[in-house]
């Protein structure tokens, strides 16, 4: 009974500095640099999306916060550091749609799931996009021709696997129609390809096509996002026109997963500052995206979503790295 009572008393003082350490480990965060790892190249929109929430965060946090970029097979390197560094709120990643994406495409086993979310920033929903001298001039008319016409018609993406290939490919399942997908190497030659005619279809962000729209060259049928695009406020949603797809780029932020839920939380309100600063919303408007803040648990649900999606519809399309 004497030995029983000694177990359990020496158990009991282990998880009292157990969660002694773990309590004071939170209380005094944070004590050091916090990196910020992005999974892409210097100067792009993630990076620069970073850099504006780093500077915010060391702002509210009062403690350097660092931006690195780790590059390699569509993000799935800068992923994969994050994923296997330490869960002690100190290591943070940018989280692009794709990182719920490359798993089923085989670049990794790394998951967006493994990670847990403490704020999205925005959201860049694909546009439906024509040639204005087309004969299409809503979304219903070209998916039914193209469902009249299968595989006729041509579809340019900025490349295989990418989310703007997804994009027209759930188009096609929506409906039952029945595109050619034209590869590029990303959007801009593909936008070259719709404007010389060698290409009835592209699905690429409105920022990318929007000098072609307002020139009279290009015509958008409908925007694939959750609401309209802020700088294409007359062109409807999908949803709206009675096809329900929802397609979007997005851009997150994430921890390991096992971070404490202590940390998780400090992250978290302090992400919904940052992410919400007039910094952030001026630049994403400069930049053509929409300003959409989701915090830590919505993102979750919502990449969620995302993963089982991807999961199901990739390799159905039978596209692979």
């Amino acid at each position: 009974m004497k030995k029983a009572m000694s177990v359990l008393l020496v158990a009991a003082m282990v998880l009292g500095l157990v969660g002694g350490v773990v309590g004071a480990s939170a209380a005094d965060y944070p004590r050091k640099p916090i990196t910020i790892v992005v999974p892409y190249s210097p100067g792009g929109a993630s990076d620069t999306v970073s850099r504006i929430y780093a500077k915010e965060l060391e702002k509210i946090l009062k403690n350097p916060v660092i931006v690195t970029n780790r590059t390699g097979a569509s993000g799935a390197v800068g992923l994969e550091f994050v994923k296997s560094s330490a869960p002690d709120g100190y290591t943070l990643a940018y989280m692009p749609v794709e990182s719920t994406m490359i798993s089923a495409l085989g670049f990794t086993d790394t998951k967006s799931s493994d990670f847990t979310f403490i704020g999205r920033a925005m959201t860049i929903p694909a546009s439906v996009t024509v040639r204005a001298d087309s004969e299409w001039k809503t979304l219903d008319e070209f998916l039914e021709y193209a469902k009249r016409n299968p595989e006729k018609l041509r579809a340019g993406n900025s490349g295989t696997g990418s989310i703007w290939h997804i994009a027209a490919a759930l188009l096609e399942r929506e409906r039952g129609s029945k595109f050619i997908h034209v590869p590029f190497e990303g959007a801009a030659p593909a936008i070259a390809a719709l404007m010389g005619k060698n290409i009835e279809l592209v699905t690429v962000s409105p920022s990318e096509i929007q000098s072609a729209v307002e020139s009279g060259e290009f015509r958008v049928l409908a925007v694939l996002g959750e609401k309209r695009s802020s700088i294409l406020p007359e062109i409807p949603t999908a949803k709206e026109l009675g096809v329900d797809v929802v397609v979007q780029g997005w851009g997150a932020f994430a921890v390991p997963k096992g971070t404490p839920d202590e940390i998780v939380k400090i992250l978290e309100k302090a992400s919904e500052e940052a992410l919400n600063s007039e910094e952030m919303k001026a630049l994403l408007a400069k930049r053509g995206f929409e300003h959409a803040y989701l915090n830590g648990a919505d993102m979750d649900a919502f990449a969620q979503t995302n993963l089982d999606l991807f999961s199901d519809l990739i390799p159905s399309l039978g596209i692979s790295k």
